[in-house]
């Protein structure tokens, strides 16, 4: 099991709400940064938001050693020659340490940045994409030409320094976004599902990898509201609720309204954007509530209890093929060291040796070994 955090604004004890919102800033982001370093999280996910996670990512490496930056980047806004070399450049100066996460978006954010394509031909992009990406980012050369991509003779003057080749991530619920992922992704993402439907999806898209003659890894993306007993936590969940007023419900509906996205469809599905008078009644799966999607795009879900329901659940997902977890709470900063202390003694964590420019390392080897087993 490995279990990253989370390293993008907004961030406070409530962000949907002006008094509840904390400034993030770069002294901040420091904070949370080394903060994720030294706990013993494997990294953090570094998402498409109002800061470049590119320019933030490169400026915490000084800041830390050991945590690995799961860096959101997005096929159509950059070309994937220059994006290789951002990439091998970042691992150079990391010593290994990036990781890349694929997102096609949806036409409500694109758009902003002159982008019209419609869902599926986003995804046949994102296919191109990484047919030219994933070489590159091996140190080899590529000549492509498809119906969205034609690249010349393209190849990188730098290497990886021995390390290796930072893997790709990649998220989306739709078929189109399985085949791409079984096609080119190391670790594929989910929302916010409950066990048994990350399981269906998992062997869908194993099923989908198994044509290909490749394996994924799989992870998850929730929220975490951990206290030192069940009913302490559904007290502060209660205390979130509270705050959700019609207001930040209806920016967060304006945000996902006319979205494409089969995930975000799937997410709105759990609460139908209705706050019922209870909190417990988004209670989708024991200790798994949906309420954070009223107020919060993208991924909604959060798991709710004390460290030792927190536990179950997060093995109940290890169960379903989930082996990587990336998770946060409000504030980022507090909640980080709450999960760290309260829950993370209680799993069984993989260790990740530190990258070494020998050229003997593998991610392969490192997947294949047993947890537990020294590298």
């Amino acid at each position: 099991m490995e279990i990253y955090w989370y390293l993008t604004a907004p961030d406070g004890p409530q962000p949907w709400t002006t008094s509840g919102s904390r400034q993030v800033n770069y002294a901040y982001f420091q904070q949370v940064a080394r903060a994720v370093d030294h706990l013993g999280f494997t990294g953090a996910l570094l998402a498409t938001g109002a800061h470049d996670p590119w320019i933030l990512g490169a400026s915490l490496i000084p800041y830390t050693e050991r945590m690995k930056f799961l860096i959101a980047i997005q096929p159509g806004l950059i070309s994937p020659t220059l994006l290789a070399k951002m990439a091998v450049t970042f691992n150079q100066f990391s010593k290994g340490r990036v990781l890349l996460n694929v997102v096609s978006g949806d036409k409500n954010t694109l758009g902003a940045y002159g982008m019209h394509l419609d869902h599926d031909a986003r995804y046949d992009l994102s296919d191109e994409f990484l047919q030219v990406l994933r070489p590159l980012l091996a140190e080899q050369p590529v000549t492509f030409e498809g119906d969205h991509l034609h690249v010349d003779n393209a190849r990188l003057a730098l290497g990886n320094d021995g390390y290796p080749p930072p893997p790709l991530w990649f998220g989306g619920s739709s078929d189109a976004a399985q085949e791409v992922a079984a096609k080119h992704i190391d670790t594929y993402l989910s929302w916010g599902e409950t066990p048994p439907q990350a399981a269906d999806k998992i062997a869908q898209v194993k099923a989908r990898a198994d044509r290909h003659g490749r394996q994924l890894r799989f992870g998850i993306r929730l929220y975490v509201i951990v206290r030192e007993t069940d009913q302490q936590a559904w007290e502060a969940v209660d205390a979130l609720y509270k705050t959700m007023d019609e207001k930040a419900i209806a920016a967060r509906q304006t945000l996902a309204s006319g979205s494409d996205s089969v995930g975000q469809s799937r997410m709105s599905a759990l609460h139908n954007n209705h706050k019922p008078d209870n909190p417990r009644e988004l209670e989708i799966y024991p200790g798994l509530w949906a309420g954070i999607g009223l107020v919060r795009p993208g991924p909604g879900t959060a798991i709710v209890g004390s460290p030792e329901t927190v536990e179950q659940t997060l093995r109940a997902y290890q169960e379903a093929g989930v082996e990587v977890f990336i998770l946060s709470g409000f504030p980022l900063l507090e909640e980080a060291y709450r999960f760290s202390e309260l829950v993370m003694p209680r799993l069984d964590l993989a260790h990740i040796p530190a990258a070494t420019p020998d050229n003997s390392f593998t991610w392969g080897n490192l997947w294949d070994r047993p947890l537990g087993e020294k590298a």
